[in-house]
């Protein structure tokens, strides 16, 4: 039997690297701007559909606490998505692909985003 096999497959219990957890958050930051596209979508069409839509509309974002978190994790996860996107591109342009490199890239990666959705929550709040 071979010694070096993984004991612990508990998923709950095992480090993820920075790498790893960024490329999650891609990934879930996707699964938001997917599911956020119905709100949107929805804001859209009733702003364009009358001059009283767009003022409902433009009198929710500017009043409603819940509508404008909407519109911050919105811009958030576009924010996280667009950035960890750009890792994701550099890695298929083969940049960065060692241990140091995937590392390092990572932390630009979230450093980058967090200046993002905070500046994301400046401008909607």
């Amino acid at each position: 039997m071979n010694s070096k096999r993984p004991i612990n497959l508990d998923l709950a219990t095992i480090q993820f690297p920075l790498p790893a957890l960024t490329s999650i958050a891609h990934r879930i930051s996707g699964v938001i701007l997917f599911i956020g596209l119905i709100f949107a979508f929805w804001a859209l069409d009733k702003s364009l559909s009358s001059p009283q839509g767009f003022d409902a509309v433009r009198d929710t974002l500017a009043h409603n606490i819940l509508a404008k978190l909407v519109a911050w994790g919105m811009l958030s996860a576009l924010a996280v998505h667009f950035v960890a996107g750009v890792k994701h591109l550099l890695m298929d342009l083969h940049i960065g692909v060692t241990l140091e490199g995937g590392l390092r890239k990572a932390q630009i990666t979230v450093v980058a985003s967090a200046v993002l959705v905070i500046l994301a929550g400046v401008w909607v709040w």
